[in-house]
């Protein structure tokens, strides 16, 4: 009786693993990812780009990110430089996604079966798996938003916070020059991942 306890309770468990909605939605957006991947050459960077786009603004919380990018100026900036300041931290993001992985060379993507809750949030570990062995930890800040679970910053290493490092480029940017500065940046950066300029 005691046997068949645990095991009812092994397997509950590993329901409940696969069942974990944020970790769902990064292994989903990996698949995307990777397929994209596979076929870099043929896609283009504009291919690329049309691909991931979707996937990258049902996994991303893309508004959540920019106004913590931004930090907290971001109230005192008028509604249609926010709205124009969400587009442009988009298109980049997209942008880099879509310059970053342009082929593919049998790496692949591994996600741990369940999230570690931190209050509201979860983290969902990951590591990107090259073919030589070596691995890179990938690892989502995710909240709960209107569809689901959605990222709202990339840990790489496993500590370097990518939300934290655009808050200090875009803090300097802002200094100098102001939301329109900002957007403006953002946009000039997107226009040269686009055309290949890194």
């Amino acid at each position: 009786m005691w046997l068949l306890g645990c095991v009812a309770a092994f397997v509950c468990a590993l329901s409940q693993a696969a069942d974990d909605p944020a970790v769902t939605r990064v292994r989903s957006f990996y698949g995307v990812l990777l397929e994209t991947m596979k076929h870099a050459k043929q896609l283009g960077l504009s291919g690329r780009y049309d691909k991931l786009a979707p996937a990258i603004r049902e996994t991303f919380d893309l508004p959540a990110m920019t106004r913590i990018a931004v930090g907290p100026v971001w109230t005192s900036i008028p509604a249609d430089q926010q709205t124009a300041l969400v587009e442009a931290f988009s298109r980049m993001t997209i942008a880099t996604y879509a310059s970053r992985f342009d082929g593919y060379s049998g790496e692949r993507f591994d996600a741990d079966a369940t999230a570690e809750t931190r209050g509201r949030n979860r983290v969902v570990r990951t590591r990107l798996v090259e073919s030589d062995g070596k691995a890179t930890e990938l690892n989502y800040l995710m909240h709960e938003a209107g569809s689901g679970w959605k990222v709202v910053d990339v840990y790489l290493s496993g500590t370097v916070s990518e939300l934290a490092t655009r808050r200090s480029e875009f803090g300097t940017v802002l200094k100098s020059g102001g939301a329109s500065a900002l957007i403006d940046n953002l946009r000039q950066r997107s226009e040269k991942l686009l055309q290949g300029k890194t």
